[in-house]
């Protein structure tokens, strides 16, 4: 126990707009003793296992190579889609060695005799890519479904029982999540860097929509279950940094676009075909890989993509989707082995619907009315981070763009481990009271377009980006029909 230096709380599909006295007392009250990053970013796709690696990898989606919940490993299985799920990637990295890109948290601790060790109460790919070589490297991961090393899993079961069957709201799992930790990962891993992740509001929010009662009552439950860690914490005589974070925000479906389905109809085969597209949706995104790259079917599938009306921000994956107009994938954090040929935002917009909270999107996934993630909408890249204790200020709200690409450097900072490894996020420097070097600049948002033009029909293409020093923020992906 007494080597826990750092814990985080992450909440799922979180949005700042949540973060309310009588909604979330804890969190609230972590925020106006310590630092709030108040412009904070997930990186694009907005959903939760791509953004859990950036966490943990300090990698933007493109270095770490895990781009999506559903995605297409290439070098794996060509024209294969995935669910990024435990059974899966564990049998990709039987294969091929590793399943993402780069190293996690916990290889990048290990160096210093530094361990990290998480209890996930969503998907078990989340939980999977957290720390998938906890085996060789040290500490754990503890889900539901399995743990790892292996050897972890009977005696959590044995000592906690069977986790509650997933439901809406997720009441059992975020008690059990926190039991866990308390009562299994503190005192039988001891990891210097804990992490436990409740899926609320997330599977609500799906299931009921944003900020419907299930989803209130199950952001409440999870607040109060973090506010009963810390307490027992304090009465262990333990006082880590925390950090309270969010995988992404929320839009409410406006309309469901069956996209396999669609584009099927548009006459393209699947991608094992000469001349096909293999279509990964993601809720408000969506990843196509043409049959060997082929332009001429890159070319077709822009051009019909250009013309459908739920069409919103197109990103190449090449220089051959680049010179068709549509925005590079290095910009937005996209480029790298595993790229999709193209990806698709989904249109949104910011009017207000149910519940009061603004965002709509057009999705892949969900009925109208109900809660969706992964578009390039600020609603949904814009999220959580809260930081309290002995490392961080008092009372501080900073202005500095940040992301969750920004967690991995935060930590190692805090810890004061080094790594020879490339991150594309920084240490969040002006939030940490011992820090002497000043932060890096922020510069103005800065608006790129690209243009496609297809006939009579042209789509622009819109990237609003931050950054601070060298690390990029995107802040939101659009598109404009002229």
């Amino acid at each position: 126990m007494a080597r826990l230096r750092v814990l985080i709380a992450a909440f799922d599909g979180l949005q700042p707009s949540q973060v309310r006295p009588g909604l979330t007392p804890t969190i609230h009250r972590l925020a106006s003793d310590g630092v709030t990053f108040a412009r904070h970013h997930a990186v694009f796709p907005t959903v939760t296992r791509v953004n859990a690696a950036s966490m943990v990898t300090g990698r933007l989606p493109g270095g770490h190579g895990l781009l999506g919940n559903t995605l297409v490993v290439p070098e794996w299985a060509p024209y294969r889609v995935i669910p990024a799920l435990a059974p899966e990637l564990g049998t990709i990295a039987e294969a091929m060695g590793r399943v993402l890109l780069a190293p996690t948290l916990g290889e990048l601790l290990r160096p210093d005799g530094l361990t990290f060790g998480t209890v996930v109460g969503g998907s078990s790919g989340n939980a999977y890519v957290q720390h998938p070589h906890a085996a060789r490297v040290g500490g754990a991961v503890l889900h539901p479904d399995f743990t790892l090393p292996a050897d972890h899993y009977a005696p959590m079961m044995e000592r906690f029982g069977a986790w509650p069957p997933k439901r809406s709201p997720e009441i059992g799992r975020i008690r059990q999540a926190a039991d866990v930790l308390l009562g299994y990962l503190l005192p039988e891993v001891d990891p210097d860097v804990a992490l436990v992740w409740f899926p609320e509001p997330d599977t609500s929010q799906h299931a009921a929509g944003v900020g419907s009662p299930p989803a209130v009552e199950a952001l409440t439950a999870a607040d109060a279950e973090l506010g009963r860690i810390l307490a027992e914490l304090e009465r262990r005589g333990v006082e880590p940094d925390v950090l309270v974070v969010s995988d992404h925000g929320y839009s409410t479906v406006a309309r469901r676009i069956l996209i396999e389905d669609t584009v099927r109809e548009a006459g393209f085969p699947p991608g094992d075909a000469p001349g096909g597209v293999t279509v990964a949706a993601n809720g408000g995104a969506a990843l196509f890989y043409v049959h060997d790259s082929d332009p001429g079917v890159l070319e077709r599938l822009t051009g019909w993509l250009v013309t459908q009306p739920w069409t919103g921000a197109l990103i190449a994956g090449g220089v051959e989707g680049a010179a068709l107009g549509l925005l590079p994938a290095d910009l937005v954090g996209l480029a790298g082995p595993r790229a999709p040929d193209i990806t698709l935002s989904f249109r949104w917009d910011a009017s207000r619907t149910a519940n009061d909270f603004a965002g709509r999107a057009d999705s892949a996934e969900g009925a109208p009315g109900l809660g969706t993630h992964g578009s390039g909408s600020p609603h949904e890249l814009r999220c959580v981070l809260i930081a309290r204790g002995p490392s961080f200020h008092q009372r501080l709200v900073s202005e500095l763009p940040s992301g969750n690409v920004d967690v991995a450097p935060t930590v190692l900072r805090l810890l004061g481990a080094t790594t020879d490894t490339a991150l594309d996020g920084r240490p969040l420097i002006e939030g940490l009271r011992s820090a002497t070097d000043r932060p890096p600049e922020a510069s103005a948002p800065h608006r790129y377009e690209d243009v496609s033009r297809m006939g009579a029909v042209s789509l622009v293409h819109c990237a609003v980006i931050e950054s601070v020093g060298h690390t990029r923020y995107v802040a939101s992906l659009s598109a404009e029909r002229v």
